[in-house]
C-alpha cells in the first residue's frame, strides 16, 4: 500500500511540474521590456552631400605658408614618431594632439617625404590625432592612417 501511493504521489508531483510551463504562458511576466537600440549619430554626417574638403577647410593661404615654411628651431628636438588619425574638422587651425607631450607646446611634424608643417603640440591620451590643416597643407590622404615625425620647439 506504501508503495501505491508514494507512485500516486511521484505521478501527481510530475504531472503538477509539468503543468507549471503551461500556466506560465497564462500570466505575463513581469520584467521590464528591453530598450529600444538607438540607431548610431554620425557627428559628421551634416557635412556630407558634395561638400568638398577644401571648402571645410578655413584657413587661409597666409597660414597654410607660414605654417609651411616655418624653419625648424635650433633648439628642436625628436620627440618621436607617430601614427595619426584625421582629427576633427570642427577644430581649425595646425595642431597634432599626442600623448608625446604633457604640456602644449610649439612643434612641428613632418612626413616620410620630408614634407613638414608648424603645429600647437596639444597633450592627449590615446591615438594621435592630426588637424584637418595640417593634413590638407601636407597632402596627406584624409582617409589613411600616414605616420610623422614629431618635434618640439
Amino acid at each position: 500500500m506504501r508503495h501505491i501511493v508514494r507512485l500516486f504521489l511521484l505521478c501527481f508531483v510530475s504531472v503538477g511540474l509539468s503543468a507549471c510551463g503551461m500556466i506560465g504562458g497564462l500570466f505575463p511576466s513581469k520584467a521590464p521590456a528591453a530598450a529600444a537600440v538607438a540607431e548610431p549619430v554620425n557627428p559628421l554626417a551634416s557635412l556630407g552631400g558634395g561638400v568638398s574638403a577644401a571648402s571645410l577647410d578655413t584657413t587661409t593661404e597666409a597660414e597654410k605658408a607660414a605654417a609651411l615654411t616655418a624653419p625648424a628651431a635650433a633648439s628642436e628636438r625628436a620627440l618621436g614618431t607617430v601614427t595619426v588619425a584625421l582629427g576633427s574638422p570642427t577644430e581649425q587651425g595646425f595642431w597634432i594632439k599626442t600623448n608625446l607631450v604633457s604640456v602644449p607646446a610649439k612643434g612641428r611634424v613632418e612626413t616620410g617625404s620630408g614634407a613638414s608643417v608648424a603645429v600647437d603640440l596639444i597633450p592627449f591620451d590615446g591615438a594621435a590625432l592630426l588637424s584637418f590643416a595640417a593634413f590638407r597643407a601636407l597632402n596627406l590622404p584624409l582617409t589613411e592612417l600616414p605616420d610623422v615625425a614629431v618635434y618640439a620647439d
